[in-house]
C-alpha cells in the first residue's frame, strides 16, 4: 500500500514538473536565424517535430513570425511519464529597416532536420525601375 502511494505521488510529481517545463519551453521563442543574400533573406527557425499542417507563417510590416501547434502522438504500449516538450511554440525575425521584399513570394519548407526555412524574395528593384521609367517615357509620335 505505502508503495502504491508512493509510485502515485511519484506521477504526480513527474507529471507536474514535466509540464511545467513544457509551459516554460513555449513560453521561449523559437531560436532563429536570418540570412541575407543577393536575392532573397531566408529565416532559419528550429522547429523539432513538426508537421506541415502544424505551421502557421505570417509576415507583417517587417515581421516574420512563425507559430507550430505540435501534437503529443500516443504511443501503443507506452504511457507518458513526463510530459515535458511544449506543444505551441512560436518566434519572429524582423527584416533589417528599409528591406523591400515580395512577401507573396515567400515559401516555407520543413526540412527532415527538424527546422523551418522562409525564404522571403526581394523585390525586383531593377524592374520595378523599368516599370517606372517606362511609365515616365514621354511616347515618340
Amino acid at each position: 500500500m505505502i508503495r502504491e502511494v508512493g509510485e502515485s505521488v511519484g506521477r504526480v510529481v513527474l507529471d507536474g514538473i514535466g509540464r511545467a517545463a513544457g509551459r516554460v519551453q513555449e513560453r521561449r521563442p523559437l531560436p532563429a536565424d536570418l540570412l541575407e543574400g543577393d536575392d532573397a533573406y531566408l529565416a532559419v527557425f528550429d522547429a523539432p517535430g513538426a508537421r506541415a499542417g502544424d505551421v502557421d507563417v505570417r509576415f507583417d510590416d517587417d515581421t516574420l513570425t512563425v507559430r507550430v501547434d505540435r501534437f503529443r502522438e500516443l504511443r501503443e504500449g507506452f504511457d507518458v511519464r513526463f510530459p515535458g516538450r511544449g506543444l505551441s511554440l512560436s518566434g519572429s525575425v524582423t527584416l533589417p529597416d528599409g528591406a523591400d521584399v515580395d512577401a507573396g513570394a515567400a515559401e516555407a519548407t520543413l526540412t527532415d532536420e527538424g527546422t523551418l526555412e522562409v525564404l522571403v524574395p526581394k523585390a525586383d528593384v531593377d524592374a520595378d525601375a523599368e516599370a517606372e521609367a517606362d511609365v515616365d517615357a514621354p511616347e515618340s509620335a
